[in-house]
C-alpha cells in the first residue's frame, strides 16, 4: 500500500467551511473528495508538527482539525528528521520562516513516503523549490517524496466535482 504524509494545509481545508464560489471553497471541494474516495487506498500518516499546527488558531477548527487526524499514525520526530529539516533550510530556497514545512518534507523524505499532500503551493507543492531540494535530500541518503495536492492524487477515479 502506498504511504501518503498528511501535510497540515489539507486537514484545514478538509474542515473548513469557505464561501461558496471561491478557489477556496473549491479546494474543500476536492480535499473531502478526496478524504472519503482515496484516503482508505493509503496507508496515512503525520507527524508532531502537523498536530502542533492544527491544534493552532480558533479552538472550534483546532478541534475539528484534531479529530480528523486523531485516526491517523503519528511518525516519530527522530535525529534524522532533524538534520534533514536543518539542511533544507540552510539549501536557501526554503526561507527561514517556513521551518514547519522543512520538518514536514524531510519527515515524508526520511520515512520515504510515497507522497506528501499539501495545498501549501508557495513552499511545498512548488517544483522550482523541490528541484532545488532534492540533490539536498539525496545527498542526506533521503528520498524526496511525490509532493502534490489532493486533486492531484485523486488518480482514476470518475470524478465529477
Amino acid at each position: 500500500m502506498e504511504s501518503v504524509y498528511i501535510e497540515t494545509a489539507v486537514v484545514s481545508y478538509l474542515v473548513a467551511t469557505p464561501p461558496a464560489g471561491t478557489l477556496a471553497h473549491q479546494w474543500q471541494v476536492w480535499t473531502a473528495d478526496w478524504w472519503r474516495l482515496r484516503r482508505p487506498g493509503f496507508e496515512c500518516v503525520i507527524s508532531a508538527e502537523v498536530l502542533r499546527e492544527a491544534a493552532e488558531g480558533n479552538p472550534e477548527a483546532s478541534r475539528r482539525r484534531l479529530l480528523a487526524l486523531s485516526c491517523l499514525t503519528v511518525l516519530r520526530r527522530t535525529q534524522a528528521v532533524d538534520e534533514l529539516a536543518a539542511a533544507i533550510l540552510a539549501a536557501g530556497p526554503l526561507p527561514a520562516k517556513a521551518k514547519a514545512d522543512a520538518v514536514h518534507l524531510a519527515t515524508a523524505s526520511v520515512y520515504r513516503l510515497d507522497y506528501l499532500l499539501t495545498w501549501n503551493l508557495k513552499h511545498l507543492a512548488n517544483a522550482m523549490i523541490l528541484a532545488r531540494l532534492r540533490p539536498v535530500v539525496e545527498q542526506l541518503g533521503s528520498v524526496l517524496p511525490v509532493v502534490c495536492t489532493p486533486l492531484q492524487l485523486m488518480g482514476a477515479i470518475e470524478y465529477e466535482g
